[in-house]
């Protein structure tokens, strides 16, 4: 009996050994930091890895996750003009560094996880609270990134007291009441009519004018042709009448020294115009005085020019 009751003993101490030496080994996974302490007391950190600890004097207290961490928010604001605002936003956010005092204010600052989380968003919604409170909703919007700034800000310095520090804040929806929402459309609507309207005017006023310069410009162009061409016509018919007084000169002398009557030449003339009249015309009727008075009139006024041609030549 004393031998049975021995080896029951030995084999009590035996098991004992064995937990307490599995029991002494702790592996840490990457990304955690695991909290170590004697009898409730702080004793020190465990890194990932294989690492040793006193069986049934040391004992695991809590395991802390180093990675980021994210939450998401959605709360109201009230601005400067009494306007309500809604916010949708994504706090990023971990552990400040792996140091030891930074890991105990992690592990020992909050009860749990869940209180911590309820301090953070609480925080972090009162400082936009804050802010927004200073702002006229018209600003808002436009001070989406001075909210994020002013945020981090405020929150830097008591989130590094806790061992945490903000990562990033990202406000993802900036929402107002219905009414509200519907004037700003209107306001947006309108605005973007009276930019259209004065692009419209700036297009019309452009095109008149690009159309009064082309038409100033193809009035010029028209003048300085009609003037080119009323130049060449005059000096056409200068030269026209240069060459038939020269011809007719020249003809009048051959005839004078042949003996002949210049007025045959003067007389050739007229038939040949009323020859140019008939082929020319483009109406039936001509109405020609082809009387013998007038024939001698007009003849002896064309004889007339033509002696006075003469006499300005020989001069």
């Amino acid at each position: 009996m004393p031998e049975s009751l021995g080896s029951f003993v030995g084999i009590i101490i035996f098991v004992a050994i064995l937990i307490g030496l599995f029991s002494s080994f702790v592996s840490v996974k990457q990304g955690t930091i695991v909290v170590i302490t004697v009898f409730g007391k702080y004793r020190r950190i465990l890194t990932p890895g294989l690492n040793f600890k006193i069986p049934f004097i040391e004992s695991i207290y809590s395991k802390i996750s180093i990675q980021n961490r994210s939450v998401e928010l959605e709360f109201q604001a009230v601005t400067y003009d009494q306007a309500n605002v809604y916010f949708k936003a994504m706090l990023l956010y971990s552990v400040l560094d792996q140091q030891e005092e930074t890991i105990k204010n992690v592990a020992f600052k909050f009860v749990d996880e869940r209180n911590l989380m309820q301090a953070l968003i609480r925080t972090v919604e009162g400082s936009i609270r804050a802010f927004v409170a200073t702002k006229r909703q018209s600003e808002v919007l436009i001070l989406r990134r001075d909210i994020v700034e002013h945020v981090k800000e405020q929150l830097d310095q008591i989130l590094e007291t806790w061992g945490y520090h903000l990562q990033d804040l990202q406000l993802n929806d900036i929402t107002f009441d219905d009414v509200i929402m519907k004037s700003m459309s209107q306001v947006v609507a309108s605005n973007n009519l009276k930019a259209a309207a004065e692009n419209e005017g700036q297009a019309l006023l452009i095109t008149k004018t690009k159309a009064a310069e082309a038409e100033g410009n193809a009035i010029k162009i028209s003048a300085q042709a009609e003037r080119e061409a009323a130049q060449l016509r005059g000096q056409g018919i200068a030269l026209f009448r240069e060459e038939v007084a020269r011809g007719m000169t020249v003809a009048a002398k051959e005839m004078a020294e042949a003996n002949m009557d210049t007025s045959v030449i003067l007389f050739t003339m007229w038939t040949e115009s009323i020859k140019h009249f008939s082929e020319n015309s483009k109406g039936n009727v001509i109405f020609l005085d082809g009387s013998t008075d007038q024939m001698q009139h007009t003849l002896k006024e064309m004889m007339a020019l033509n002696l006075l041609h003469t006499d300005n030549v020989k001069k």
